[in-house]
This record gives structure tokens, C-alpha cells and sequence, in this order.
């Protein structure tokens, strides 16, 4: 098999590489978060224009024609600068929900205004009691006229802080878990009824907490088909996964760096620590991990559009290896660089926390095992 990406694509490669390492810098990042806004809007707006956030989509709405392979370079990219802006949530899910299953009318409407960078989405699926199971869901949305009124609790909705508009999961029917009865909306977050809590998360992002309160919604805010939105829900949240996996290679080479980076500086009985075999073999092993994590990751993003049972068990299988290989290359850069590892000032702190947050983000490690084992 040919594992090459295109002049196109190692063009943008190039391109986002330089882009992170001119204008997102370390220190850059740090203001941004730690500023009220907790992004840069103006980040956003220059990745528009540059046509990343219209990579994945085809041109007949807009976009360069490209597809998963595209959305994994980018943010593996923005893996390495822990970049926060919301591409994830945005671009791949509430994108995925549209080219996937939009209406004509809903993709005109708001995929040209993801792809020109106007309109920022959430995706709100999780819920305090679901424990990573997209249909156990006590979100409602019940017919009233012509159009659907929302109730429930959205939790940790990645991005909403700077979203203009959610994309909701709800039950329209059915029992609690029931597959059936799943559906999905577009929501402006401006709607009444709707109020949010906003927080930092623990790698620098920012999330809310979002309660729906008899909110009325338009037929039209509906995506596909009533009552069967759960497979579209699972493919959409496989895409992610998938870019998260990329996301976290992108993290997980950088911590490996610099840690590699510190060992040759920081000393010990008069000579590099890492000149001591016990850490050479445990930055060999780090390494290995990483290599592993992105060839589970090229296979997962190659399998996204093979048959069900195959897709899901591949990118839980990604989700596994890489969400293990995550959990050791963070905790062994942290322990390697010592008490400087879980300052502040240092860089791998974050890394740890970004690489530790991956893990539990659309299923953990063991829900994921769980998964590939059913479909085993």
C-alpha cells in the first residue's frame, strides 16, 4: 500500500506546521488560555482563510475536496501546539452531521459558514449519567406543532463557550437506552430557554455545562431521519475519534522530544541523566509507543469508511492503543523531567494534561476495549 500523503497534502502539512510554530508559540498559548476569552478568535479566522476549515468537505458546498486523511494532518499538527480552537467540534462533528446528513437547505446554511470560519458549533451529546453510551439519553425532544421542544442537561460540551450554535442528540422516543428513538438537531445557543455554565477544563480548553429548558425548535433543526439518528451519531463520533487520536500523536511526538531534549541538558552525579541506561530504555519504550500510536491511527482513518462492524472496531482498537501509549508517554515525561514537569512554567505539564484528558474523551480506554471485543 501506498502510505504517502500528496504534494497537496504535505503542502498544508507544511504549511500548519509553520503557522503553529510562528504564531503559537508557547508563551502565545499560555496568554490565550489564560485570557478571558480562552482562544484566539483571530486564529480561528486566519485558519478559514488559509481553507483548512473547509478541507474535509467536497466543493460542491464549498469545500477543497478532501475527506478523514485531511482532518488527521491537521490536527496532528495542532497536536504538537496544543492548539485549543474548537476544529474538532466544529468541523468534524458538526460538519460530519451535515455533509453526512444535512438537507440541501441545512448545508447551505451552515456548512459555508463553518467552512468561512462565521459560525462556531458544539456538540452536545454527553449527559451525567451516560457513561459514554450515546443512547442512554433523559435529553428530550418532543413534538409540539410544527416544530420540537427540548428539556434536559447537556455535560461537558467541549467549545460551547465560543459556539454560536450546538448540535444536540435527544430522544424522541423510546425507553432510556433504547437505539431507536435517538435524534439530532441544530440548535442556535442564543434560543430561549437555554442556560450554560461555563468553566476551564484541565488541559486548557474551555467547556459548559448546558440546560435545556422547554427550548422550541424549528422541523428543520432536525438532522436526517427522526428516531434513527444513533448509527449517524456513532459514525460522526468515530471520525472524531480518529482526529483525536491524530491529535494526540501530534502531542504525544512533542512531549517524547522534549524529553529526550531535557535528558541531554539536566545533571545528575556530574553527567546528563540521560546518560543512564534505565532512562535511555524507558525513552525507547516512549518512542515505541508513539510509532505504534500513529500506525493505529493511519489504519483507523483508513477504515472510516468500510462497513460498520469493521469502522468501529478498528477506531476502538485506535482509541485503545493510542489512549494506552498516551497515558505512558505523558506520565513518563512528567517523571523524567521531575518536579519541573508539573510546574506551570514548563510546557510538558500541559502536554501531560492534554494527553490524560484524550483518554476519557468519546469513551475511555475500557469502554473502547469493551467495544472491540463485542465486535470481535
Amino acid at each position: 500500500m501506498d502510505f504517502n500523503f500528496t504534494e497537496e497534502q504535505d503542502m498544508v502539512r507544511d504549511g500548519l506546521s509553520r503557522l503553529v510554530r510562528e504564531q503559537y508559540d508557547w508563551e502565545a498559548r499560555r496568554e490565550a488560555i489564560a485570557s478571558e476569552a480562552g482562544w484566539r478568535p483571530e486564529i480561528w479566522a486566519q485558519l478559514a482563510e488559509l481553507g483548512i476549515l473547509g478541507m474535509p468537505f467536497s466543493e460542491d458546498v464549498g469545500g477543497f475536496g478532501g475527506g478523514a486523511i485531511d482532518a488527521m494532518i491537521v490536527m496532528e499538527e495542532f497536536g504538537k501546539g496544543l492548539v485549543v480552537e474548537p476544529f474538532v467540534p466544529t468541523v468534524v462533528c458538526a460538519g460530519g452531521f451535515l455533509a453526512q446528513a444535512g438537507t440541501d437547505a441545512q448545508r447551505e446554511e451552515h456548512l459555508s459558514a463553518i467552512i468561512d470560519g462565521s459560525r462556531v458549533f458544539a456538540f452536545a451529546y454527553a449527559e451525567p449519567r451516560g457513561r459514554y453510551d450515546y443512547a442512554d439519553l433523559e435529553t428530550t425532544a418532543k413534538k409540539d406543532g410544527n416544530g420540537y421542544v427540548l428539556n434536559g442537561h447537556k455535560a461537558v460540551v467541549i467549545g460551547a463557550p465560543w459556539a454560536s450554535h450546538l448540535v444536540v442528540t435527544a430522544r424522541t422516543g423510546g425507553e432510556r437506552r433504547d437505539r431507536e428513538g435517538i435524534s439530532v438537531f441544530i440548535v442556535d445557543k442564543s434560543a430561549d430557554g437555554i442556560v450554560t455554565r461555563d468553566y476551564e477544563t484541565v488541559d486548557g480548553r474551555r467547556a459548559s455545562e448546558i440546560y435545556f429548558e422547554n427550548v422550541s425548535v424549528p422541523a428543520d433543526a432536525l438532522i436526517g431521519e427522526e428516531g434513527a439518528g444513533l448509527p449517524l451519531i456513532e459514525r460522526v463520533t468515530d471520525h472524531a475519534i480518529a482526529a483525536q487520536c491524530a491529535e494526540a500523536c501530534g502531542a504525544m511526538k512533542v512531549a517524547h522530544a522534549m524529553t529526550l531534549e531535557y535528558s541531554k541538558q539536566r545533571k545528575q552525579f556530574g553527567v546528563p541523566i540521560g546518560k543512564f541506561q534505565v532512562l535511555q530504555h524507558r525513552m525507547v519504550d516512549m518512542y515505541t509507543a508513539y510509532e505504534t500510536s500513529v500506525s493505529l491511527t493511519y489504519l483507523a482513518t483508513l477504515k472510516l469508511d468500510a462497513g460498520e462492524a469493521e469502522r468501529k472496531r478498528t477506531v476502538s482498537a485506535a482509541k485503545v492503543g493510542v489512549g494506552q501509549a498516551a497515558r505512558l508517554i505523558g506520565q513518563e515525561a512528567v517523571q523524567i523531567h521531575g518536579g519541573n514537569g508539573v510546574t506551570d512554567e514548563y510546557a510538558i505539564g500541559h502536554y501531560f494534561k492534554r494527553l490524560t484528558i484524550f483518554e476519557s474523551e468519546f469513551g475511555s480506554v475500557d469502554h473502547h476495549l469493551k467495544r472491540h471485543v463485542t465486535l470481535s
